[in-house]
């Protein structure tokens, strides 16, 4: 593992900025952008617009290590290249940015409450190849809907079984179950995932430290257990659907939880933009989400 990649991933100053919208989501990032369907033909020139995109966010000005401490890419975006170096390369050469890789394949249909990952059958090729892409961490992602003990029990196991598998490879894993915003029992969500991720990480050995990726609770502090476990490397929070105002004050109400947002980064970026403007766009989010995610660290460090 590069000790240099983990000591920024556990306590660099900032947020990871979400790159890693897959096949299924893509055309809604695309839309959202300012690129409709019809402006593509098929899946390869689809990536294509998507990565243009990415790279016009990760090359704006403000984009670099000063505020942004991981980036987490789809698989298609780590075998791009940006200016002639590989995603990853480039990312972490030219901007101190730690390069996480997204590994899931998409979710199952709706049981218990909850949608598991599905089936990763090619998962220690793709892991394999993130290694020698310089690659650190990863991520997956399942989804809660409703406070079923049973579904939040199995999705929680789930996503520690892969994340084993994960480590061992030698990279870290994002744990991510994320609980709907609109779950209507979003707070008996969030009291039963807790209890489930605890048990999980007490089973850890002391070289199996994971990340989690949460969604931001309706108690302030509500996963401070989980920031302080020792097999915990960081605790970070997915916007979910909240605007970036609404994310950004409840994350900062969060000590010790830094940004992972993937929407409300990216929600006021559109094609037609001029440099200038996509770029004061940008700066003005990440400034915003910056700001919201060292509010919680330094008032977790003063604690």
């Amino acid at each position: 593992m590069n000790q240099d990649m983990f000591n920024i991933a556990k306590n660099g100053k900032g947020f990871i900025a979400a790159l890693d919208q897959s096949g299924g989501s893509t055309p809604k990032a695309l839309a959202q952008y300012g690129v409709s369907e019809d402006q593509y033909n098929g899946e390869d020139e689809m990536f294509a617009e998507i990565h243009k995109m990415r790279s016009r966010i990760i090359t704006a000005p403000a984009f670099s290590g000063d505020k942004i401490v991981g980036a987490i890419l789809f698989e298609k975006t780590m075998d791009g290249e940006i200016e002639g170096k590989s995603t990853p390369s480039y990312l972490w050469e030219n901007l101190k940015v730690v390069p996480y890789l997204k590994v899931d394949k998409g979710l199952e249909e709706e049981q218990n409450g909850v949608q598991m990952m599905k089936p990763m059958p090619e998962l220690d090729a793709l892991l394999e190849r993130a290694v020698k892409a310089g690659i650190f961490g990863t991520k997956m992602r399942s989804v809660i809907n409703s406070a079923n003990a049973d579904g939040i029990a199995a999705i929680t196991a789930q996503q520690f079984e892969v994340g084993k598998q994960i480590l061992g490879h030698g990279l870290v894993p994002i744990i991510e179950p994320e609980i709907s915003i609109g779950a209507p029992d979003k707070q008996e969500c969030e009291t039963l995932l807790k209890a489930e991720i605890l048990k999980q990480l007490d089973q850890l050995s002391e070289d199996q430290n994971v990340m989690l990726k949460l969604t931001l609770p309706e108690q302030a502090g509500f996963y401070s257990e989980l920031i302080s476990h020792p097999r915990v490397v960081r605790v970070v929070a997915l916007s979910g659907g909240y605007d970036l105002e609404e994310a950004c004050k409840r994350l900062s109400q969060n000590d010790g939880m830094i940004a992972s947002f993937s929407r409300a980064l990216s929600n006021d970026l559109r094609a037609g933009q001029s440099d200038d403007d996509f770029n004061a766009t940008l700066a003005t989010a990440i400034d915003k989400i910056y700001e919201a995610s060292v509010a919680g660290q330094s008032n977790a460090e003063a604690a």
